[in-house]
């Protein structure tokens, strides 16, 4: 099944699975001619007749409404109502004249629906819609397997477990980026029929809070696109779809020319931040390791969620101004727990290949946590011991000038002496590309204050044992 209908749950077990081809992308690549088709899409179709976006439901919840989006130029609709049947008419989110659908079901367009107008492709290219969007079965949310919090024997390990009940992202909170990822979807696809809008990153690997913003991942294509030059292309197309059909609902949408380019924007109903790049699927692939890892063991969410709340805290949490990004402290945590004397954390990568491999298809990835029995540590350092440790390893113990962190190999290696890593201030090696996660701590002052906060914060914690002095609880809460 797809994967975001799983919405962030511990992984469900093996008489669950399904096959389906949601994420049969065609292998086809994306043409100059049909980059040139995609803009002629976006300048002609009409989004409240292209197709009829429905609020969807998530198992016995109520329905969340939503509603179609009607093309307007300035603040008047350029349709004729008198022409349109009543359903056709404007509605606004929580509209009650519609009929409710199964969460993350694609409905396809039905014949005399497919366009707003004639093809919308020029005639040696009109792409087979049904073919390019499979309809999705309607699948019922999974119940999750048992995960029991560890138990708290003292008072450090007790504040870390309540931060992590409080702070969690909450499965209410998950449905709100799964109803803007659906709506995205089926709005995206206007322009590129073949593409799926994936959610991922701490939204559904586990470790998300519920301050988390939302991460996408446009797919539309298998094989790799050039960042620089097509992905900055569709972007540029996608941006001007937001600023143009959606703004009832998308508000402040920006196009961030970086290394990986990507559009960030605002969902009015769900009040979450958004980042959406094209084709950066390690992203998704990760997503499921990080998954698979945050259910293995009891310890390990409630673990990541305090650090992280320690590091946004001291400022070293913040990628775009030099810092670390949250992805490489889960990475630094998971390589942490790896290499303990006695572990807790194993290299999946290792004992799992088959699973983890960059050779498994993307519509396959999902199926990676369903397999992997929970981790039986003989380790049973309290959360409060383990918080410590952390600090500790990574104020006085690692090698920062010589050595990499790497799960994939669950141990500190030398760092390989070409441009990714030489003369770089931290590295940490993504598990599937290997690239430098924590390329972003390019200068020397920032990678010393990072250094000092551990230092600093290790010599309090020891000494108080109260997470108040590395963390301040009420302001950690309050921020959620």
């Amino acid at each position: 099944m797809f994967p975001n209908s799983i919405l962030g749950r511990p992984p469900f077990t093996p008489n669950h699975q399904q096959h389906n081809n949601f994420f049969a992308l065609s292998p086809t690549l994306y043409s100059h001619q049909q980059l040139i088709d995609a803009q002629y899409n976006f300048q002609n179709v009409d989004l409240s007749r292209a197709v009829t976006l429905q609020p969807l439901t998530y198992g016995t919840v109520s329905p969340i409404q939503t509603s179609t989006s009607p093309l307007f130029r300035g603040r008047k609709r350029i349709s004729d109502e008198k022409n349109f049947p009543l359903d056709g008419k404007r509605q606004r989110f929580h509209s009650p004249h519609q009929e409710p659908t199964i969460i993350n079901q694609i409905v396809p367009l039905s014949g005399d629906r497919r366009y707003s107008m004639p093809p919308l492709f020029h005639t040696h290219y009109v792409p087979d819609i049904v073919r390019c969007v499979p309809p999705l079965r309607e699948i019922p949310l999974l119940e999750p397997r048992e995960i029991t919090l560890p138990e708290a024997k003292d008072k450090l390990s007790q504040q870390i477990l309540e931060l992590f009940e409080t702070c969690q992202q909450q499965t209410s909170d998950l449905k709100k980026k799964e109803l803007c990822r659906a709506q995205l979807q089926r709005e995206i696809q206007l322009l590129f029929p073949q593409s799926r809008l994936f959610l991922v990153g701490s939204s559904l690997n586990g470790f998300g809070a519920r301050s988390s913003d939302g991460d996408l991942c446009l797919v539309v294509k298998e094989e790799p696109v050039n960042q620089k030059t097509e992905a900055r292309h569709i972007l540029t197309l996608v941006h001007k779809h937001f600023c143009t059909r959606l703004s009832g609902y998308i508000e402040r949408p920006q196009l961030i020319r970086a290394k990986v380019p990507i559009v960030k924007f605002r969902d009015k109903v769900s009040c979450v931040e958004f980042d959406l790049n094209v084709n950066n699927t390690v992203g998704i692939r990760n997503t499921f390791l990080l998954r698979t890892y945050a259910y293995l063991e009891n310890r390990v969410r409630p673990l990541v969620l305090v650090i992280k709340k320690w590091a946004s805290h001291h400022d070293i949490n913040d990628a775009s101004r030099g810092t670390l990004s949250s992805y490489s402290l889960v990475l630094m945590v998971l390589h942490y727990l790896q290499t303990l004397p006695e572990p807790i954390l194993p290299s999946l990568q290792k004992i799992y290949p088959e699973s983890f491999s960059t050779s498994v298809q993307l519509h396959l990835v999902h199926h990676a946590p369903c397999s992997v029995p929970p981790y039986l540590s003989k380790n049973e350092s309290s959360l409060g011991d383990l918080l410590l440790g952390f600090l500790k390893y990574y104020a006085t113990e690692f090698d920062w000038n010589t050595q990499m962190i790497s799960v994939r190999e669950a141990k500190a290696i030398p760092r390989p002496d070409d441009i990714e890593w030489r003369n770089k201030y931290i590295c940490v090696e993504e598990p599937f590309d290997g690239t430098n996660t924590a390329r972003a701590v390019h200068e020397k002052q920032k990678f010393d204050m990072i250094k000092d906060q551990f230092l600093k914060s290790w010599q309090r914690l020891k000494n108080k044992r109260d997470l108040n002095s590395v963390l301040p609880l009420r302001a950690a809460t309050l921020k959620r």
